[in-house]
């Protein structure tokens, strides 16, 4: 009985030990969004006011469990990132001033020649040379982290940090390359920085390649394995970079993304270039990265954010709030070829990285083409010393197949695309002699494999090749439009490079099968991750030119000198080599040297955007939680407006059986005195579109005009939609808008 008694209180304490332990696996983290003080921070410290939101048990099991807040948040969001208990979750949502709980969500990446693909020249009258190479300004790159050591972040020619600049540096030996003029200010976020005093290096890749590809500085000589060789450099090689690590090496917390936008505002950044995907389609008010990104334009920073990676499905667009420039990924001019020969004698070309000197498939072997289509079911006898057909599955595993061909003896691989992926293929870093070809490529391979008797293929190593056609197309993976959370505004905005793109590489388990060749600096990768930073980098051009031009101002440069049509003067093609939609291209393909000169743009203040979501029927609190602002979206003083009201570079008209009237305002930011006059090209006569006044004249720099625009059905309505153009043209400049009509489903 004494023995019993003694061990109640042991019972007891173990009892509450466990229910503690319990406790704590329970919790969850969050972020929590709170109205904005009144008192201008009188009322103690930002932490001490998070602090006073959480449950008194909350605060009092923090030093035994660790911090309870994780992040504090000022500067995108009034809030702050906390781990809490279904029951803590519950009480805190019910405390006045409390707007919302968002729950952590992990975000996916997004993931030399493009420069000159698209036009940048080193002389004195081109992109870069009338830019100063983006001198001056700030690109703030959310991502992996990277490696300062590589050469395309040396400082030579840069000059120092802006003295605005107020960003640290977690890089502490300059040996193991701290920061310097180029790389200015780098920091690692919660579950991104491993420990707390572990430095921002890139364990990725990925962080790496984006930053280069922003701005890397000019690297001679740079190439992979024998492939794309030539000058490597960012769109803005003199830019300066600030590094934010907010992902590990495949994901991205949400708490950490917000923690990592907060300081790149407050640090002062010019540039925001996020290569990390969103939530699809997700209300406003209820996206984090809208609401963060929102109080970066009102501070005159410019965002690049990726499409996505899911296309070609319809709504599949991410990132897609209008006051981001979303980007979708394109290809290039350039191919690392091979080419595949059968039998019969006939040849298709193909692409992979790895082109070994000794080619185990240089000569016609046996063609075999298994019952499990994406060879994930092999048999050794039936592949060995063979060329093995494989259709592709997720572009993550393009490389994991060919390991598989190789592990049951096979020679060689020839990868071919499912039908939804069309024309797209990729440069891969294969561990065997291989060729990734086309849908079209693919189904006469296969054809051929099931119908000769003795079918046989070789794959030839081609090396770089210029000047392949179509050039440039929409990659398939790109994400398409519409935007679900806002079908009115088109998305994506541009298109820039993002297939096979050569840039700056780390050591990283992301590639195991270079992970231990240090000497490869650099690497080809592809994705909206890729094409995103191209755009930051020329974003950064066109603000180190036009330093008082707003957010809105650049992104109409960019879009309204893009170009609709390829290097061969025809439409540009998505990945079925169809004529590309504007669903899937944006306005088009970047042309940077026209958009430092764009004649007239369309401006936005965060007023405007204030309107328009008054417009999209979110409520006041909506509004407010985006905005930050006490808002009544039906008062005297705010008039609502539709998507199509919106001072957009392009237009959405949602036509049914009335006319749809539109008024837009440009601002002339050319020649002083100048004057354009309206074209319309729209390809069906079932619709027309009258633009009044017809011409526009101006007579000093900033002077604005307003115009409108009046479609309506001429026949009968066209039950795809319509897509045209509108522009407006003068002696030295065409200032080209998109204009779509909806399909009438999605118009209704």
């Amino acid at each position: 009985m004494r023995t019993q008694r003694n061990l109640l209180p042991l019972l007891l304490l173990l009892s509450a030990a466990l229910l503690a332990v319990a406790d704590a696996q329970e919790r969850k983290n969050y972020v929590v969004h709170l109205e904005p003080r009144d008192d201008d921070g009188g009322g103690g410290s930002v932490e001490e006011w998070h602090r006073s939101f959480l449950p008194e048990a909350t605060l009092d099991s923090a030093a035994d469990d660790g911090p309870r807040i994780i992040h504090s948040y000022s500067h995108v969001l009034t809030g702050f990132a906390a781990s809490l208990t279904d029951a803590e979750a519950q009480t805190l949502r019910r405390k006045e001033g409390c707007l919302r709980l968002y729950p952590e969500e992990f975000l996916p990446l997004a993931t030399t020649h493009s420069p000159g693909f698209l036009g940048l020249h080193m002389g004195k009258h081109g992109f870069w040379g009338r830019s100063g190479f983006g001198r001056g300004v700030v690109i703030g790159l959310l991502d992996t982290g990277i490696l300062p050591t590589h050469p395309s972040f040396g400082d030579a020619g840069m000059p120092p940090p802006p003295k605005k600049w107020k960003g640290a540096c977690q890089f502490r030996s300059v040996a193991r390359g701290g920061c310097s003029n180029k790389v200015i200010g780098a920091r690692a976020f919660g579950s991104a920085a491993i420990n707390d005093t572990a430095p921002p290096v890139d364990d990725a890749g990925h962080g790496t390649h984006t930053a280069s590809t922003a701005a890397g500085n000019f690297v001679q000589n740079a190439g992979v394995r024998g492939n794309a060789h030539g000058r490597a450099s960012g769109m803005a090689p003199h830019a300066h970079l600030a590094i934010y690590k907010v992902c590990t090496r495949s994901r991205c917390s949400i708490l950490d993304i917000v923690a990592g936008l907060d300081a790149a505002v407050r640090d002062g950044v010019d540039v925001l270039s996020f290569s990390i995907g969103a939530t699809d389609g997700a209300q406003f008010n209820y996206d984090l990265i809208a609401i963060a990104t929102f109080k970066a334009m009102e501070r005159g920073i410019f965002v690049s954010a990726a499409a996505g990676n899911d296309g070609p499905a319809a709504g599949s667009i991410t990132n897609g709030a209008p006051w981001m420039l979303t980007v979708a990924a394109g290809t290039t001019d350039r191919a690392i070829r091979t080419t595949v020969r059968l039998g019969n004698g006939q040849e298709f070309h193909g692409e992979s990285l790895f082109q070994p000197r000794n080619n185990t498939a240089g000569r016609p072997l046996p063609l075999v083409f298994p019952e499990a289509r994406d060879c994930s079911a092999l048999v050794e006898a039936e592949v060995r010393g063979k060329v093995v057909l494989c259709e592709s599955r997720s572009i993550s595993e393009h490389v994991e197949q060919g390991q598989t061909v190789a592990a049951y003896g096979g020679a060689g691989m020839v990868l071919m695309n499912k039908a939804a992926e069309g024309y797209t293929t990729f440069a891969d870093a294969h561990v065997l002699a291989a060729s990734h070809v086309s849908h079209a490529a693919g189904s006469r391979i296969a054809a051929y494999a099931r119908s000769a008797p003795r079918p046989t293929a070789s794959i030839a190593f081609r090396g770089t090749v210029m000047g392949s056609s179509p050039a440039p197309s929409v990659a398939f993976f790109s994400s398409r439009g519409p935007n679900r959370a806002s079908p009115g505004i088109l998305k994506p905005d541009i298109t820039g490079p993002g297939m096979n793109i050569l840039a700056a590489w780390a050591p990283s388990e992301m590639h195991p099968e270079f992970a231990d060749d240090v000497s490869l600096p650099f690497f080809v990768e592809s994705g909206t991750s890729m094409s995103t930073p191209h755009l930051s980098g020329i974003a950064a051009v066109i603000k180190s030119l036009h330093p008082s031009w707003s957010p809105a101002a650049v992104k109409s440069a960019i879009m309204t000198s893009s170009d609709a049509a390829d290097h061969a003067g025809v439409p540009i093609k998505d990945e079925q080599y169809r004529r590309a939609s504007f669903y899937s291209m944006g306005a088009g393909y970047v042309n940077p040297s026209r958009a430092v000169d764009p004649g007239l743009v369309y401006d936005l203040g965060a007023g405007d955007y204030v309107a328009y979501l008054c417009g999209l029927g979110i409520g006041d609190g909506g509004v407010k939680e985006i905005t930050g602002r006490r808002v009544a979206c039906g008062g005297k003083r705010l008039k609502a407006i539709t998507e199509a009201e919106l001072n957009y570079p392009s237009l959405v008209v949602k036509l049914l059986s009335r006319p749809v009237t539109v008024r837009r305002t440009v601002t002339n930011v050319g020649k002083a005195s100048s004057v354009y006059r309206a074209v319309v090209d729209m390809p069906s006569r079932a619709v027309s579109v009258v633009v009044r006044p017809p011409t526009l004249r101006f007579d000093r720099v900033n002077e604005k005009r307003s115009f409108t625009v009046t479609v309506r059905w001429s026949g009968p309505p066209a039950a795809g939609g319509v897509e045209g153009n509108l522009k407006w043209v003068s002696r030295d400049h065409v200032v080209r808008s998109p204009i779509v009509i909806p399909p009438a489903k999605a118009a209704a």
